[in-house]
């Protein structure tokens, strides 16, 4: 079953310096920014996530963590969930028992994955004057790691990087910006 087929929307984000591994498990960061553009257009505005968080904390809920957005592959639990003035806040820890979070560990501390991306539904948005999508309210139900974000402007750091993990931090930078002007041509 694919994320689709639950007409979930899903929204890249990736924040350097945001998102830190520690001891190999725990993990923290920003799943989504407030006020920026995404590569779609959209832009979350402060509130979003309150009533959905709110809704999930009532009923014993939680937001699943999951590996580029496949729900046959949860790879974690995220601790706390809270909105701030600057995003949507996570704090979780990857399950040393499970494969997929191990590689997921790794991955992050050589720099290869670098984004986390929130599967959603819209509740309530509006277009602005530039055509921008303004996401008012969402229903959040899970925050991945991913490979490829949709907001720039976020990128995870792996606590301990290597001089070799910072070098290619440094190209994948690069080959971003390359791409963000060529995007803009």
């Amino acid at each position: 079953m694919k994320t689709n087929d639950y007409g979930l929307e899903l929204k890249f984000c990736a924040q350097e310096a945001q998102l830190r591994v520690t001891g190999g498990c725990k993990i923290e960061g920003y799943a989504s920014l407030f006020g920026l553009p995404d590569q779609g257009g959209d832009v979350v505005q402060p509130g979003a996530y309150r009533k959905s968080l709110e809704a999930l904390h009532s009923r014993g809920g939680s937001v699943k963590m999951l590996w580029q957005h496949d729900p046959a592959q949860p790879i974690g639990i995220w601790d706390e969930i809270r909105e701030d003035a600057v995003g949507l806040y996570v704090k979780g820890r990857l399950l040393p028992d499970v494969a997929r979070a191990r590689e997921a560990a790794a991955l992050i501390e050589a720099g290869a994955i670098d984004g986390l991306s929130i599967g959603y539904r819209t509740v309530t948005a509006a277009k602005d004057a530039k055509g921008q999508r303004l996401l008012a309210e969402l229903e959040l139900w899970e925050v991945s790691l991913v490979t490829f974000p949709m907001l720039r402007e976020a990128r995870v750091a792996a606590k301990g990087e290597t001089p070799d993990a910072g070098l290619w931090r440094e190209l994948a930078q690069a080959f971003d910006a390359a791409a963000a002007e060529l995007a803009g041509r």
